[in-house]
């Protein structure tokens, strides 16, 4: 197999976003100077947008090709850095058993690293105890809709608790900067299709799915881990750990059932708040770590369209390409760095509260992208040395300081205090909406957001603003929206593992997992999180005999 790269074609011979099948083959042909009996088969392993030119916007394809003669092509093209072996991105089990092991492991969460930490125990034969806080997908959804459309909020499930975890509520992207030279990526992804996903988030460069899709998908994957023999309990929170020895021994659940294990993976979310204090109290070493806190900002997506498509824009183009997006970011003078987070074109501000008289943003959008406005969290980051310094918890408390004022600037009744960009800008509280009909439910409060932010948050973003417009024209409309405050967008402690076990440093048999220990930052990144947990905690079970 041979990995070819650098295929370039015009978008306009593409229909929606259906690759150019008669096309890309013409082009492979000629590329390797073969002729269509020489080709045994192609698929599409990647595809980018070339859009440096905005009046010939072109896809790049790497294609995986099969081919008669392999090496005589390979010795041909020798100095070709486009056309070499395939890579082996197949996923391989570093350890399986026939008899799972008479203590289970168990997972103490059900987002995207508890799922693929669950997933890759079940398929290696370990049989792996899932116990989730919340409740499943389904029910979940229900719980958050009542806070989204009747301001009631269930602390138990909702946008950060529950089957799936907060990604669900989320604009479903599935990439990600990490660096992945063993392909775990590629198996989330594929674990991610056979679950029901579209098969072209296998090759697009940017590939997403939206939380209509994510619901059926979470479902499809419960169902392969307990036919595996995994067993995954809802409304199961885990209250304590036992500990003897520095070794894990046990978990204990809110109704006081003790539940025995050596291998226990902590694959809470970044808002599990309670389980960071009782890991603080058992002694678990944590520290904390960097976030950012900020804003949500909106703007009709059409603006954000014609911005970073110029001149190429049209209807026929966002067809082809979907609702564009951006990323930003702005050195400030104060020292401070200001940057877009979690862009979701096409989508909707949603209320992710998980605790009583607190408001908190964040962004969501649905596979088609679609809807009237862009959004994303515009942010600055904050650090323990410099913004709360002195105790592990300390961000963790800073988070609930700034998630209550919004609260109260909200009205106390889970409506978000909000502001127009123009006034924002001018400093001065805004009372009427215009262009921008906002997206947040249960509502928006206009008010003046300088008093929801530390001052040095407030005066970076109102220079980034202006300096953001410099790259995306229309970024500083006056009528545009900020909503606040987006204050989860990473977790704000470390429970800091070994780099070879993958343990906690200071107890054996607890195995940090994903986002809310620290070690993520998105669906894809979880996921394969959870996959390198999984793969220690196999490794730990066999050596142990």
């Amino acid at each position: 197999m041979l990995r070819i790269t650098e295929i370039k074609l015009p978008i306009e011979n593409a229909q929606s976003l259906i690759h150019q099948t008669d096309e890309i083959k013409a082009a492979l042909l000629k590329r390797l100077e073969i002729v269509e009996s020489d080709l045994i088969h192609f698929e599409i392993f990647k595809r980018g947008v070339d859009a440096r030119k905005s009046h010939a916007i072109l896809y790049v394809y790497s294609l995986d090709v099969e081919v008669k003669n392999e090496e005589k092509i390979l010795a041909k093209f020798r100095k070709d850095a486009h056309i070499k072996p395939a890579p082996d991105t197949s996923y391989k089990f570093v350890a399986t058993t026939e008899v799972a092991p008479l203590t289970r492991p168990v997972i103490v969460g059900f987002g995207p690293a508890g799922i693929f930490a669950a997933l890759i125990l079940a398929q290696a034969g370990f049989k792996p105890i899932v116990l989730e806080r919340g409740k499943e997908v389904r029910k979940r959804t229900q719980d958050t809709w009542g806070l989204w459309r009747k301001s009631t909020l269930n602390p138990e499930s909702n946008v950060q608790f529950g089957e799936g975890g907060a990604g669900t509520f989320s604009d479903g992207k599935l990439y990600s900067q990490i660096k992945d030279p063993k392909h775990y990526g590629r198996k989330v992804i594929q674990e991610f299709v056979k679950a029901g996903a579209p098969e072209e988030i296998m090759y697009v460069s940017h590939p997403h799915i939206g939380t209509f899709r994510l619901v059926g998908m979470v479902e499809e994957m419960r169902k392969t881990i307990t036919e595996l023999g995994g067993e995954i309990r809802f409304e199961s929170r885990v209250d304590d750990i036992e500990i003897v020895n520095n070794q894990v021994q046990a978990v204990v659940l809110q109704t006081g059932e003790r539940l025995a294990t050596n291998h226990l993976v902590l694959a809470v979310g970044h808002s599990a708040r309670d389980t960071f204090e009782m890991v603080h109290k058992r002694g678990i070493y944590i520290e904390a770590k960097p976030f950012s806190i900020g804003f949500r900002i909106e703007h009709p997506q059409s603006i954000i369209d014609k911005a970073r498509y110029g001149k190429s824009y049209s209807e026929d183009l966002l067809t082809k390409l979907g609702a564009a997006d951006y990323k930003l970011v702005h050195h400030a003078k104060n020292g401070r760095s200001v940057y877009s987070f979690c862009m979701c074109p096409g989508g909707t501000v949603v209320a992710a509260a998980s605790e009583p008289n607190r408001v908190v943003t964040n962004g969501m959008s649905q596979y088609s992208r679609n809807e009237r406005n862009a959004n994303a969290g515009i942010v600055v980051g904050i650090t323990p040395e410099q913004d709360y310094p002195g105790h592990p918890l300390a961000g963790m408390e800073l988070q609930r300081q700034l998630e209550s004022q919004a609260f109260i600037a909200g009205g106390s009744n889970y409506e978000a205090p909000g502001q127009l960009i123009g006034d924002f800008l001018q400093n001065k509280p805004s009372t009427q909406f215009g262009e921008v009909t906002p997206s947040y439910k249960p509502g928006v409060h206009l008010t003046n957001l300088a008093s929801v932010l530390p001052e040095f948050a407030i005066s970076a973003i109102r220079e980034a603003i202006p300096e953001f417009a410099k790259q995306v024209k229309g970024f500083d409309l006056a009528d545009g929206v900020l909503t606040g405050v987006e204050t989860r967008t990473s977790s704000p402690i470390r429970i800091k593992r070994d780099d070879d076990s993958l343990e906690s440093i200071n107890t054996k048999g607890l195995y940090p997992c994903g986002e809310g220990a620290g070690y993520a930052g998105g669906i894809l990144s979880a996921g394969v999180d959870g996959i390198k947990v999984a793969e220690a905690v196999a490794l730990s079970i066999i050596n142990a005999g």
